[in-house]
């Protein structure tokens, strides 16, 4: 059985006011491409689908559509919520759904969904982890210690039976580590507090594959077969090197688990460079390159005047532009100084906010803020 492994869709997000859904549904068809040409029996997704809890109507349109393509082709699908996504909205229609070969992991009422597909070798089950806090836990397991994420876990996996022989497949939306160790992170993640949400890898004893999500870096936790896929877009500069990917898990028989890591490439990607302007505009040094992909760009020169405007002339999605040089050195000033006191106000308040709490500002919150900036008061 091939099993594509997916996660951290975060579809309707949005980076410096910048819409990524063009990019994902890009990336989507770039998917669908894959599970035609490798023969994908299932599609995973490990959390993360939407943003937010209330996703803007065109992210669940784009979704509506995968889905529907799925289907059209053959291939069942499991999702389950994370830590951004309602579990009571993505649980909507489920039973509904499940006729047309989508799996949803309900809303948690101390039980596991488990979904069994087949293939030449017998049965393999799936057991589906939505993302769980202790709270929720302790509903039916009183005896899980509060805040305790690692045991939560542990109770509810403790459920599942996964002593048969057979083979079984995880899906889980947490923070695994291995022996203490925790992944790589990145800046486009929310960040734990402290240790309190890590999850042993040995919580997932027992199960052939576990299909993770949470971490926006493609990596494996502990083993081979224990893997966050990362998000398949990059979310943020702190990803600007990281090589993309999303697993294609064959199953044989019993114990027998290959991996292989299928290169997406992005309608726009998302770079670094450095350099003095007059060099960084020169056609010698961007032709051939893709110029609208999202671009963090850091000048070297001493002084110069308009220059974001200059640099968006060739590179237009610009998102951030730094100074490095002997002044900033010697000053300690943020880099980003200069070009800051000739920008909006509202664009910085608007870029701060969503630096700071992980999504823009919605449109009440806009109208409020610039009220303020014209001179009203906030009653």
């Amino acid at each position: 059985m091939k099993i594509l492994h997916l996660a951290d869709l975060h579809l309707g997000k949005r980076i410096c006011e910048r819409s990524l859904l063009d990019d994902q549904r890009f990336l989507l068809n770039q998917v669908l491409q894959c599970i035609i040409q490798k023969q994908v029996d299932a599609v995973l997704i490990a959390g993360d689908v939407y943003d937010r809890p209330a996703p803007p109507p065109d992210a669940v349109t784009l979704l509506d559509s995968f889905l529907t393509a799925l289907e059209d082709a053959g291939v069942p699908c499991l999702l389950i919520p994370g830590n951004h996504d309602s579990d009571e909205r993505l649980a909507f229609g489920a039973r509904l759904l499940g006729g047309a070969g989508v799996h949803l992991a309900p809303v948690f009422d101390g039980r596991l969904r488990t979904v069994t597909l087949a293939d030449q070798y017998g049965p393999v089950q799936f057991t589906l982890l939505p993302f769980l806090r202790p709270a929720q836990v302790r509903r039916f397991f009183p005896d899980v210690p509060p805040g305790d994420y690692e045991a939560a876990i542990r109770a509810v996996l403790g459920t599942v039976d996964t002593a048969d022989g057979g083979r079984h497949v995880l899906l889980a939306h947490q923070f695994a580590t291995a022996a203490g160790a925790a992944p790589a992170r990145c800046d486009s993640e929310m960040a734990p507090v402290g240790t309190l949400d890590n999850v042993d890898v040995s919580a997932f004893d027992g199960f052939d594959y576990v299909a993770l999500g949470h971490i926006h870096g493609p990596q494996r936790v502990g083993r081979d077969t224990v893997r966050y896929a990362g998000s398949p877009l990059k979310f943020s500069f702190s990803e600007a090197r990281h090589h993309k990917s999303a697993p294609l898990v064959t199953l044989g028989e019993k114990g027998d688990v290959r991996v292989e890591l299928l290169p997406l490439t992005p309608m726009r990607d998302l770079r670094e460079i450095r350099g003095r302007l007059d060099d960084l505009l020169d056609p010698a040094s961007w032709a051939g390159t893709k110029t609208d992909d999202f671009m963090h760009i850091t000048l070297t020169d001493d002084a110069v005047m308009d220059a974001m405007n200059r640099v968006r002339a060739v590179y237009p999605n610009t998102l951030r532009l730094d100074f490095d040089n002997a002044l900033t050195a010697l000053s300690g000033a943020p880099v980003m100084a200069r070009e800051a006191v000739r920008r909006d106000p509202f664009a910085l308040f608007a870029e701060f906010y969503e630096q700071q709490n992980g999504e823009p500002l919605d449109e009440e919150m806009k109208t409020i803020v610039r009220g303020l900036l014209e001179g009203g008061e906030l009653l």
